[in-house]
């Protein structure tokens, strides 16, 4: 047996000769004129996976050896195999016909856009960094990550074709596309190229940047004299294939075989039902567990609340609550009053503060003498309700104290502590994600008001939240607005950034930023220290900090279940999955 052999670093012509039809026509036997230049056995490594042109090999048992060579954690794709249901068939247990259609772009049916894509540049990337950032969007978008040095080594060949995303306002690389040049990969006799792994940040891309990454990566092959684009979409993902649609592809009579690996068990393996009902948090869980073998029962989809069992032991969770939490616990967590006086007790630095009486507005009132600003909220509460930042006078506190009642009769004040608002993510007493949170803002277009702004960034969070973060459009919105100076019916300036919730809460708009890597060992060793002083084994400690990389930082509260799914690429799942069945932990 000849072992499959790797390419991808060969630059041929394409044949002169006229275009034979290999992959449209895949089960039809190639002749020797067909395959003339063509290399044979090929399978290019993308990081991620590997790529195997099934037309390049002559015996379908190589095929299924490349196959069975994939690296562990890896995803691996045959495209392009002749008859596809044989190859399975070979090894039922281990392949199977991914869910997949593949869809196909004629180049010289290709028609580029009139006008450019406001907000967005696509250009090819230029050092290493891009390549981490590139697997940073592939992560929040539940995807396989490659591994950076060798994305960029296959990026330093024109085999390869690396595009991102930028937006233009901010400089941030918000998404991605990697093309394959067949012919100068191993000499393809019909001019073939294709399209894989296009990914945009759903929370922060311009409209239209996934439209333009596919744009560029075409007209580039347009301008090698290429015959056409291949790509694999899924079967369900609606939004992808109308884009692809749009641009002319069209389905390819083509199937994809992948292997029957843990990360691929979504797609051969059937769903436990009420999945798709799940909230981010609760499914980011289900599907670490179902990856790993473990069993999931959804037993309350619109709560959350799963019940996972492996061997005879089964455990039942909330999002990232379980049943290893205790009742005292959350009710530490619960009444924020005890909480401080837990972590403080500990060694945790924690702001100045007081407790509201019924009626009594005197100790808050004589601690916003001695501070200057101070913010209220429910001693009892979560996702940022009820909670009021910067007051500075009287009148101010009574209407705030009024707002925090509405949540819980018992209110806390507390000393405004200026500084960055920082979520530390502790599992099993050990620091697993970092993140600064920042309240909702806008960015300005020169065309539509606040309002009209505010409404188009909430349904993007929205979307890229299954619902979870929207931006209110209320008192709160308009004040803020007003603070610095605007009107709901201002047109901000192209460019122009303005602030409209005061809190960072997700829940209400707020975005995130992974710090994970800047963090300071003190910040972190103080979140452990309030983790088990708390007696808490999974929590997210919330500190005001000046700066990441510096060591202060001041407790403001901890949630017993906080939301892993805003973390990525941090493995929070795979964390809390290790927590609760130690014997899948992969080594």
């Amino acid at each position: 047996m000849v072992p499959p052999r790797l390419a991808g670093l060969r630059r041929r012509p394409p044949s002169a000769s006229p275009t034979p039809d290999l992959t449209r026509r895949s089960w039809q036997e190639p002749s020797e004129h067909q395959l003339e230049g063509m290399d044979t056995d090929v399978v290019l490594d993308l990081a991620w996976g590997r790529l195997v042109f099934g037309q390049t090999f002559a015996e379908m048992r190589h095929i299924l050896d490349a196959l069975r060579a994939e690296g562990a954690g890896q995803r691996d794709i045959c495209i392009y195999a002749r008859d596809p249901h044989v190859l399975v068939g070979l090894a039922p247990d281990e392949l199977f016909i991914d869910p997949s259609y593949t869809y196909r772009l004629d180049l010289y049916r290709y028609r580029s856009r009139p006008e450019l894509i406001r907000g967005v540049f696509v250009r090819t990337v230029t050092a290493l960094d891009d390549m981490v950032a590139i697997n940073e969007i592939y992560a929040r978008n539940g995807m396989v990550t490659g591994d950076p040095e060798t994305m960029w080594a296959n990026h330093r060949t024109r085999s390869f074709t690396y595009l991102v995303a930028e937006d233009t306002r901010t400089g941030r690389v918000v998404g991605t596309v990697t093309g394959v040049d067949h012919v100068l990969a191993y000499g393809d006799p019909e001019g073939g190229t294709s399209l894989w792994c296009l990914a945009v940040d759903a929370q922060s891309a311009p409209p239209g940047t996934g439209e333009a990454l596919v744009r560029v990566l075409a007209e580039r092959y347009v301008g090698r004299g290429r015959s056409y684009v291949d790509l694999s979409v899924m079967h369900d993902n609606s939004g992808a294939i109308a884009l692809y649609r749009k641009l002319g592809f069209v389905r390819a009579p083509v199937l994809c075989v992948k292997r029957k690996n843990p990360i691929n068990t979504p797609l051969f393996a059937a769903r436990p039902p009420g999945l798709d009902e799940l909230n981010p948090y609760a499914r980011i869980v289900a599907d670490e567990a179902l990856r790993r073998g473990i069993r999931v029962e959804v037993t309350d989809a619109e709560f959350g609340e799963l019940r996972l069992s492996l061997g005879g032991r089964r455990v039942l969770t909330r999002e990232s609550l379980s049943e290893f939490t205790t009742a005292v616990a959350m009710s530490r967590c619960d009444d924020k009053r005890v909480t401080r006086r837990i972590v403080a007790d500990a060694g945790v630095a924690v702001p100045r503060g007081a407790t509201v009486p019924e009626d009594d507005l005197a100790p808050a009132r004589d601690l916003l003498a001695a501070c200057g600003e101070l913010v209220v909220k429910p001693a009892r509460g979560e996702q940022g309700k009820g909670i009021t930042v910067g007051i500075t006078t009287g009148e101010e506190l009574e209407r705030a104290v009024s707002a925090a009642r509405l949540f819980c009769p018992d209110v806390l004040v507390e000393e405004l502590v200026v500084g960055e608002d920082l979520r530390v993510v502790v599992i099993d007493h050990e620091v697993v994600a970092a993140a600064v949170r920042r309240p909702a803002e806008v960015v300005g277009d020169g065309r539509r008001t606040v309002t009209q702004l505010v409404r188009e960034t909430s349904r993007r969070r929205e979307r890229a939240t299954g619902g979870e973060s929207r931006i209110p459009l209320d008192d709160v919105t308009t004040d803020v607005v007003r603070a610095a100076g605007h009107a709901m019916d201002d047109v901000l300036a192209d460019g122009e950034r303005l602030r409209v919730r005061r809190t960072a809460n997700l829940h209400t708009g707020g975005t995130i930023e992974d710090v994970t890597d800047r963090l300071h060992p003190a910040i972190g060793q103080a979140a452990v220290r309030a983790s088990r002083a708390i007696g808490i084994p999974v929590t997210g400690i919330d500190f005001l900090v000046p700066d990441v990389t510096g060591p202060h930082a001041v407790f403001v509260e901890a949630n017993e279940r906080p939301g892993l799914a805003n973390h990525e690429p941090q493995p929070t799942a795979a964390r809390f999955v290790d927590l609760l069945f130690p014997e899948t932990r992969r080594r």
